[in-house]
């Protein structure tokens, strides 16, 4: 958005990861789960926000004048279309993931079954209203020349904005500030990992035993994070890599194991051999999509240089 506002702003993408970083580094500081609870209510009216208004900017832009011409026909090769479908179930194994590591964490406080169930029907209902709404509607609007980020097809480099400014404004509002929400989730799991070897259970939550180690070890993870984002841009194809060698075995190969382990369903029932095929399936999925994650960060590493100011989706 920056870059449309002040093309010639003295601004770089680094300077911006810096800055978020700093915002994250001081809420990274709420002790707990329990104490990003608003956090999380913000993040879903945001998430709903952002959804609504890339939505009404996609079919704005859809029958806009400045419009480019739609294709639908798909361009690449068998073996490539392959391989994006692949790397494609990879990303979607990351979205559909997301609720599953603070579900995971939940299980610490009994009753958790319940809470759990709950949390990823609601989950789940938010994710396919946002992800596939924006997706099909930015499928219909450009077609196979969309970007996996769509405000980039709504900001292309040549030409004007093909929606009012102030609506795509505010949606990068939205997602940014969703996304912090998102980061505070996410190394809240990190910095649990982490305290329970730093801090002493014997002492209060904000003693100074307790306080300095989870402030010092808490601002350390955020700034090797913002280095890491800094020095490589591949936002969607690390996605890619994430949901084939983490999200794909915890959605789809860790449930069966647990399943087997908990309630030992004989050889000869449905259910056993239902879990394995679904356990050797998602195995060769797991390991297809980590080969084409990988191809598609080599590949994309052609065109990048460390602390890059663009990003590569």
């Amino acid at each position: 958005m920056y870059s449309n506002v002040a093309p010639q702003g003295e601004l770089r993408l680094n300077h911006f990861i810096i800055i978020v970083a700093a915002v994250i580094m001081v809420l990274s500081q709420l002790p707990s789960f329990h104490s990003l609870r608003y956090i999380n209510l913000a993040s879903l009216l945001l998430s709903l926000g952002y959804t609504l208004c890339v939505v009404i900017a996609v079919i704005l832009a859809g029958h806009s004048q400045h419009h480019p011409p739609r294709d639908y026909s798909l361009k690449d090769s068998k073996v490539v279309r392959v391989f994006n479908a692949f790397n494609a179930m990879s990303i979607l194994g990351t979205v559909f993931g997301n609720g599953i590591l603070p579900e995971i964490q939940a299980t610490v406080a009994p009753p958790a079954t319940g809470k759990m169930l709950k949390g990823l029907c609601m989950c789940y209902a938010v994710m396919l209203v946002a992800c596939y709404s924006v997706a099909i509607s930015g499928y219909w609007a450009f077609g196979n020349t969309a970007q996996s980020n769509i405000l980039q097809s709504l900001l292309p480099d040549q030409g004007p904005a093909l929606a009012p400014t102030w609506l795509l404004g505010l949606s990068v509002f939205f997602i940014l500030f969703q996304l912090l929400a998102i980061a505070l989730v996410y190394a809240q799991v990190a910095f649990e990992i982490m305290e329970k070897k730093s801090s002493d259970v014997k002492k209060g939550m904000f003693a100074a035993r307790n306080l300095i180690p989870r402030m010092f070890l808490r601002s350390v993870y955020i700034v090797i994070c913002a280095v890491f984002a800094a020095m490589l841009p591949f936002f969607g194809d690390i996605n890619a890599l994430v949901g084939a060698v983490g999200f794909i075995p915890l959605d789809f190969i860790l449930p069966m194991l647990l399943y087997y382990k908990s309630f030992r369903p004989a050889p000869n029932s449905a259910t056993f051999w239902i879990n394995n095929a679904i356990m050797v399936i998602f195995t060769g999925v797991g390991i297809l999509g980590a080969i084409s994650s990988v191809r598609q960060i080599a590949l994309d590493a052609k065109r990048y240089k460390l602390f890059s100011n663009n990003v590569l989706d």
